[in-house]
């Protein structure tokens, strides 16, 4: 069996806490790209446009693995190795800050705000929490154990060292990490509590809301209810899987829909972000024997829910 190459190390930092694209040229058996710009264009002129592509060759935006930058003449060559930055979209600031619950020299654990994003994605790129952290702190190797939905504010896991990140994704991957949740959302005196919920869940790409299907269940939530007051319910959620929008299906299937949810059950429509009405859900607490020491660890959020009044 053939061992993968290591790719070099990039040649270029990293930029308001984002890492350079990494690009392989591909093997052309066809003899298709006579030149690197040729294959430049090939694969980035339908997103950004030719001119673009050009303009940032010009500038010497593409580099190789020595740093020098890569001429658009330069023959095609499979196998080498190019990075750049992309260009990055213009994002508004998400008013609110990213806390710091715990730091070692393994791992960070953040309060995460509404409104923003985990890692870079779509037009979230430098307005993530990732970027945010990486630049704060100075960690520029940190990286997500695991991932909270943009909407939703609390604890999420980093690690520090790229060695470690395998043992921490594991537990997220391997159910041995306990998550809890809080949410406020319509109380109704009807509704039987506690209950567990199971169904199918598919989240089709590009279809900003999730649906349950028939079919074997692959989605599980015990649903608590802890106060109730003025129409209004606390309620402590917690997952046992973690398929997309889990809570928030699960809570709208019930009939108690998490308040200011812009998805379930009617997806409002998109607009300008309002930061005065949060989707009412809040990943409260992490439970999980550290892989690395068999401490057991637990981290509690430090942010609230307006809740009941």
């Amino acid at each position: 069996m053939r061992r993968r190459t290591k790719a070099p190390v990039a040649p270029l930092p990293q930029r308001a806490g984002i890492d350079p694209v990494r690009l392989r040229l591909p093997a052309d058996p066809g003899g298709t790209w006579a030149t690197v710009r040729d294959h430049l264009l090939g694969r980035y002129a339908g997103a950004i446009g030719a001119e673009r592509v050009d303009a940032m060759l010009a500038e010497g935006r593409f580099v190789g693995a020595d740093g020098a930058p890569v001429g658009a003449a330069e023959p095609y060559a499979a196998g080498r190795y190019v990075w750049f930055h992309r260009d990055f979209p213009a994002e508004e600031r998400v008013p609110f800050e990213v806390g710091v619950v715990h730091r070692d020299e393994r791992i960070v654990v953040a309060d995460k705000p509404h409104f923003l994003a985990t890692t870079p994605r779509g037009r979230h790129v430098t307005e993530t929490a990732l970027a945010r952290l990486r630049r704060d702190l100075d960690l520029p190797e940190l990286q997500p154990a695991h991932r909270l939905d943009r909407l939703t504010a609390g604890l999420v896991l980093f690690v520090v060292r790229p060695e470690d990140r395998g043992a921490y994704q594991t537990l997220f991957r391997d159910r041995r990490v306990r998550k809890e949740y809080e949410a406020v959302a319509a109380h109704d005196p009807g509704l039987a509590l506690p209950v567990t919920v199971r169904s199918r869940i598919v989240k089709e790409r590009g279809v900003p809301a999730a649906r349950e299907v028939p079919g074997e269940p692959n989605s599980e939530s015990r649903i608590e209810l802890l106060e109730h007051r003025g129409g209004l319910g606390r309620y402590r959620l917690v997952p046992a899987t973690g398929q997309t929008h889990q809570l928030r299906v699960h809570m709208a299937r019930l009939g108690v829909p998490i308040l200011d949810d812009p998805l379930y059950p009617v997806v409002r429509e998109d607009g300008p972000e309002d930061y005065t009405r949060p989707l009412r859900l809040l990943a409260r607490a992490l439970e999980f024997t550290d892989p690395l020491t068999g401490a057991p660890m637990r981290f509690t959020t430090r942010l609230t829910l307006s809740g009941p009044a």
